[in-house]
């Protein structure tokens, strides 16, 4: 093992931590002997690494934090590392960035079969296991890093903290709630922040820099993370960036597979692998129909990932994109989502949610069961209409 990576590692290990911590930090069993986090890049990985480091009480010296994203790791050997590292008395290793090593997943599989010591990687949600020959899945405990919500924004910009609520304590009890965290916060003026530059917890160093530093996620998750991963040239990653600009102005329901097709002048075969790809990097949802659904073979809808970016990719975003981006944002990895007919989307097959502006009414819900409206600005809701930002409390 290079000396370089002990020095690099004692050097990350000195620097502070933040004392906000991600939600997702309460919900990992770090007991587990190999960790996975998956999400994208800015969204806050790294920085929960360093937090556990710290916690864990161990000496500098029996921790080793690697990234792989490092020209020093050009040519290093995962499980020869971690050999060597153990062999010394090394009892927590840090990855980060592991899907810029060349075959991770043998070398994670190694050292769960071979060695004694913790892993704990991190890597893009681009990183897809099954890609993998060797099979993590008995062995790897993984967990998704999402971008931030507007709770936990608010708990970051603010210092102080809020409750999260169930989507069901929400639905039951919005109005209640909504009046408690009135108290608090001013939630139209923050929620308009959020949309802005609340995504991912760098905007804590500079909001001024916030819109450069997203644009450099973008293209390094298209440039380098899916391009080296799914091996898209070069004229085609131009292509992917067309159609986030493409999704950051136009309506959700104006999307098709042959605008698409048109549009970027590539077949919908093609392009629909692109899709998923950006997908897998955290840049777009892809909202399908439910399964028994009659709409089962139109396409999908499609929306940017999360409100943030739809403010660095186009100067004119469309209002109603952005509201149903964040929508998705701050329940899809926690509930099952899909569009309706009756409503913009259903969640857990049960709840049926339409969303608007200040005055949207009930009409296209058709007094269907368990159906809700869904308002922006408006700080408070009634009976089945809940105000857009109270979706933001769920994590």
């Amino acid at each position: 093992m290079k000396p370089i990576l002990q020095k690099l590692s004692k050097q990350w290990l000195s620097k502070r931590t933040p004392n906000f911590y991600r939600t997702l930090y309460d919900d990992i069993d770090f007991n587990s002997k190999i960790i996975g986090i998956k999400g994208s890049r800015g969204s806050g990985k790294t920085t929960l690494l360093h937090q556990y480091a710290k916690n864990s009480k161990l000496k500098a010296s029996q921790t080793l934090y690697i990234s792989c994203d490092s020209p020093v790791m050009a040519g290093e050997n995962l499980f020869d590392i971690a050999t060597e590292f153990e062999q010394y008395g090394g009892k927590l290793l840090l990855i980060d960035e592991i899907h810029k090593s060349v075959d991770f997943s043998s070398h994670i599989k190694s050292i769960y079969d071979f060695l004694t010591i913790k892993v704990i990687f991190t890597g893009s949600s681009a990183m897809i296991i099954s890609h993998e020959t060797a099979d993590l899945s008995r062995r790897a405990s993984m967990h998704y890093l999402p971008p931030m919500s507007l709770r936990e924004f608010i708990s970051l910009k603010e210092n102080i903290k809020l409750p999260s609520y169930s989507l069901e304590d929400l639905i039951d009890n919005h109005e209640d709630i909504s009046f408690e965290i009135l108290q608090v916060i001013k939630p139209l003026e923050q929620y308009s922040n959020y949309i802005k530059y609340g995504a991912y917890p760098f905007f804590n160093e500079s909001i001024v820099d916030y819109p450069m530093r997203l644009q450099e996620v973008i293209n390094t998750t298209i440039e380098s993370d899916l391009a080296k991963i799914f091996n898209i040239d070069n004229d085609k990653q131009s292509v992917l960036k067309r159609v986030l600009g493409m999704l950051c102005s136009t309506s959700p329901y104006e999307i098709s597979k042959s605008k698409l097709s048109k549009d970027t002048q590539i077949s919908w075969s093609t392009l629909s692998k692109y899709l998923t790809y950006m997908k897998e990097g955290d840049l777009i949802h892809l909202i399908d129909a439910p399964q028994n659904h009659k709409r089962l073979n139109k396409a999908q809808k499609m929306l940017l990932n999360n409100p943030n970016l739809f403010h660095v990719l186009c100067a004119d975003p469309n209002i109603g994109s952005i509201r149903e981006s964040y929508f998705i944002s701050q329940l899809n990895h926690i509930h099952q989502l899909h569009y309706h007919d009756k409503g913009d989307f259903i969640v857990d097959e049960k709840y049926i949610f339409e969303i608007g502006g200040a005055t949207k009414g009930d009409k296209q819900l058709d007094n269907a069961t368990n159906s809700f409206v869904v308002r922006d600005e408006i700080e408070t809701g009634y009976s089945n209409v809940i105000p857009l930002w109270l979706f933001g409390f769920l994590y």
